[in-house]
């Protein structure tokens, strides 16, 4: 049982609450207790990660009630009710009106333990969407965020979002294609910095005579060539955020020059001696060990301890395959929209090949397999990816996963179609309106994301 899972109990009856929490304890749930629903109500937060057990029957408000409270909340909330034997037909009422199950007494603690943990997956596999939804608006308002709900993803996420408005800079390691500049334009995009520059520049792909003037700036005359006054990179960014990607290409005769940049706050453009003041993020990024370089003597090991007052090393994607899934769904709809194509829905073999690949190239591997797959159709996709279908099914996904993966996935290929028409959507997929709208909400998606009117914002 996951540490997380969470089941609120609420009955009258205190000898009824204690046994319930105690069998359930013991099969690994965490649980609280009450005997009023108003207290439960006014406990219950946004996002509530865990379901709700409800007597049907109470005197200061009834279950039927609190079901109706809970979903002017949270729709989406799974509420199991407990029922006495003449109670059934009003259970059954009750499932009409939202609730997910109902459990007759006495309890059958199997059955109980069954329900609640199939009532937890449905609220988790929701609460993933919405944060899957929620990072895709995000990424539409032109700030970047970072899709994914694997533990690794959001250990770093969480450790990103401490350190957003301080001004320490941060060094970035990751392997090639594994998303170090989205990092860092995370940190810029959801920082108070926002609304200043954000300058890249690869350190590898400048040559050595050019590096110090691109970095520093150049007045006329500074050099051979020099024949105007040159806009350093870390005086642009001033204000903003300086991304230094392969930092570990820099020249060992710039690194100097660079380490007093970085401690001082100040630089001097080369010709020039008035010094320029510096408020500004630098934050750099390697996909090497820049610890064994400087051991080795290819770079400077005071620049290295220097850089590295927050380390943020970014998992592989071979190590966090459940997002596999969520990426591969947001790539090909941002393709979508660009080449104004539909996306075809991974049967099972094709997602099962994504989960089983190595990823070597990692999320920019993914991206391209996704736009390949949009632009080519799954099969031409696959062959020039060398992805082979397996023969059989070993998902990672579970049953109930698959089916929300796929159903999702179907909606929002209609939408995207349709370029959001609720009627011509209902029509393409044979859907009654509310049954529509509840899919919908059930997976965060909303009409105006797949509007004309929002493309151009997917371009970006």
């Amino acid at each position: 049982m996951s540490n997380q899972a969470e089941v609120w109990l609420l009955d009258d009856d205190n000898s009824i609450l204690d046994a319930l929490a105690q069998g359930l304890m013991l099969e690994g749930w965490q649980c609280r207790t009450f005997n009023q629903p108003v207290v439960l109500l006014r406990e219950l937060t946004e996002n509530f990660a865990g379901v709700i057990l409800t007597d049907l029957n109470m005197p200061e408000m009834d279950g039927l009630s609190v079901l109706k409270a809970v979903q002017q909340r949270d729709a989406d909330l799974p509420v199991v009710l407990l029922t006495g034997y003449g109670d059934i037909s009003i259970a059954v009422n009750a499932m009409q009106l939202g609730a997910y199950s109902f459990i007759e007494k006495p309890v059958n603690h199997t059955e109980l333990h069954k329900t609640l943990q199939q009532a937890l997956e449905k609220r988790q596999l929701c609460l993933q969407n919405r944060r899957l939804s929620a990072q895709l608006r995000e990424s539409r308002r032109g700030r970047v965020q970072l899709i994914g709900d694997s533990p690794a993803i959001n250990q770093m996420r969480n450790l990103l979002d401490l350190v957003l408005d301080t001004p320490a800079d941060v060094l970035i390691e990751g392997e090639t294609g594994s998303g170090k500049e989205m990092v860092a334009r995370y940190l810029h995009d959801n920082s108070a910095r926002s609304d200043q520059h954000f300058v890249a520049i690869n350190c590898g792909a400048i040559p050595e005579q050019l590096i110090e003037s691109e970095l520093f700036g150049s007045e006329a005359g500074a050099f051979t060539g020099a024949d105007k006054k040159r806009i350093g990179k870390f005086e642009f960014a001033n204000g903003g955020t300086l991304f230094l990607d392969e930092i570990e290409s820099t020249p060992l005769s710039v690194q100097i020059r660079l380490l007093r940049v970085l401690e001082e706050r100040k630089v001097t453009p080369l010709g020039s001696n008035q010094s320029i003041n510096l408020n500004i993020r630098v934050v750099a990024a390697t996909k090497t060990n820049l610890e064994q370089l400087s051991q080795q003597g290819d770079f400077r090991l005071d620049l290295y301890y220097r850089l590295n007052l927050l380390q943020v090393a970014i998992p592989p994607l071979r190590q966090r395959r459940q997002d596999i899934p969520l990426l591969f769904k947001h790539f090909a709809m941002l393709a979508a929209a660009r080449y104004h194509k539909p996306v075809l829905p991974l049967n099972q073999l094709q997602l099962d090949s994504l989960l089983s690949h190595s990823w070597p190239g990692n999320v920019r591997e993914l991206r391209n397999l996704a736009e390949r797959y949009v632009l080519l159709g799954p099969e031409a996709a696959f062959m020039q990816q060398g992805l082979a279908l397996p023969d059989t099914i070993g998902s990672a996904m579970g049953l109930s996963e698959r089916v929300a993966f796929f159903e999702q996935m179907l909606i929002e290929e209609a939408l995207n179609a349709t370029k959001g028409s609720i009627k011509e959507t209902m029509q393409a997929l044979n859907l009654p309106r509310k049954t529509l709208y509840d899919k919908m909400r059930k997976y965060g998606l909303i009409r105006s994301q797949f509007k004309d009117d929002d493309t151009s914002e997917l371009l970006e």
